[in-house]
């Protein structure tokens, strides 16, 4: 895969895999250090009051404070630039904090936002609820629906949200039939492209104009730390930072440090990630104990055309819905041996997850059945190992929960 955009990147030319491994970074660091060094402080000092003046007056490169920028960050911030086709990028200490930041940038009093209802929950509890404060109007839209997406639309709207594939369902945006209504009205688009990853699919490279990612997910990809990053051309990207530098949601530089080992060996990891993936899927999908499964890269799941056309692979999420009720369910979980029951994706290990009872815990059964969360609904987070052990730990614990 090939950089789309030429610009400042010396690795514009590099294949995917070589700029996950080396954008971003000097040819030549400190201590000829061949990993980047972790800047671990909190402020940055100048030589004299001359170097003060070259700084603040004539615009001289270098830090300052460590809420304004670091050297480990700003390397991670270039790579992750270089691996997703964007002009710039700002990196965060989890990501949701660079979905509010981002939000908080763009908007002003009397604005509307339009969003899609397979939005992250807690994206959709802040546009719906918390932005009222600030008198900025929320319409919510089906996943889907582009005529109502369209409708929605007003003189006031600043942008649409989306996300693609959603949670925990997996659908599919179509990101052609999205920029082009965005740019009919006038209106910005981002999208929250944690599940797909650069590797899958560049939302840039469609016109999306900010991309969103939990870099907590895949491309850290070990399950210990949290970071997000937004993406896009330097105009928009300099307005977050303008907001970011303001409101502090910063990444330490221990994090950037883990951050950047991850993406060295994310397209490793994330090939595997797909290819177990759409393994599990499949044996899920002929399981006699499964209801349905879903994922985009099998042929029964609703967005399947609009997946292969738009994706290179289709990552390492399978939700799917078992046979019973409840105690099934929990049978299920119980007896489960390799997988561990805990939220998040993306990393090593393989983990699982009840929304019923993790994700809309605070809500009742029938608020939970209106949005598709069903008490056997599950989502597989599938790790790096063997796929044929993977298959075996389920199959048993799906064996044992239909047992009395």
């Amino acid at each position: 895969m090939k950089a789309s955009r030429k610009g400042t990147d010396p690795m514009v030319d590099a294949g995917f895999s070589t700029r996950c491994v080396h954008a971003g970074e000097d040819r030549f660091r400190y201590a000829d250090s061949i990993t980047t060094p972790i800047v671990q402080t909190s402020t940055f000092a100048f030589k004299d009051s001359k170097d003060i003046e070259a700084y603040t007056k004539h615009g001289k490169a270098r830090f300052e404070y460590g809420r304004y920028g670091n050297p480990t960050e700003q390397v991670a911030a270039r790579r992750l630039a270089s691996m997703c086709g964007a002009e710039d990028c700002v990196v965060f200490g989890s990501g949701m904090s660079a979905i509010i930041t981002t939000i908080l940038a763009l908007i002003r009093t009397g604005d509307n936002i339009v969003i899609t209802d397979d939005a992250y929950k807690k994206t959709l509890e802040f546009c719906s609820s918390y932005l009222q404060r600030f008198g900025v109007g929320c319409t919510v839209v089906p996943f889907g629906d582009y005529d109502a997406l369209e409708a929605a639309i007003d003189k006031n709207t600043k942008f649409i949200f989306s996300e693609s594939p959603t949670n925990p369902y997996l659908n599919i945006c179509d990101l052609h039939r999205l920029v082009a209504i965005a740019r009919k009205h006038k209106v910005m688009t981002l999208l929250d492209s944690t599940f797909s990853t650069p590797m899958n699919q560049r939302a840039l490279d469609f016109g999306v104009d900010l991309d969103l990612h939990s870099c907590t997910k895949y491309l850290a990809g070990h399950n210990d730390i949290l970071a997000g990053a937004v993406l896009g051309r330097k105009t928009l990207i300099d307005e977050i930072r303008a907001m970011h530098k303001a409101i502090g949601g910063v990444i330490d530089p221990h994090c950037c440090y883990l951050l950047l080992r991850g993406m060295k060996t994310f397209p490793l990891r994330m090939a595997r990630h797909n290819s177990t993936g759409m393994a599990v899927a499949r044996f899920l999908e002929g399981h006699p104990c499964v209801k349905r499964v879903y994922y985009p890269g099998l042929e029964s799941h609703p967005h399947y055309n609009i997946a292969r056309e738009q994706m290179s692979g289709f990552g390492g999420v399978v939700t799917f819905d078992i046979k019973g009720g409840v105690t099934e369910a929990n049978r299920f979980l119980d007896h489960l041996q390799l997988c561990y029951i805990a939220p998040s994706l993306g990393g090593v290990e393989t983990l699982i997850t009840h929304p019923a009872t993790v994700s809309y815990y605070d809500m009742t059964r029938k608020q939970r059945y209106a949005l598709g969360i069903t008490d056997t609904l599950l989502r597989l987070a599938v790790g790096i190992e063997e796929v044929d052990d993977l298959i075996a730990d389920l199959d048993q614990a799906l064996r044992k929960s239909r047992r009395s």
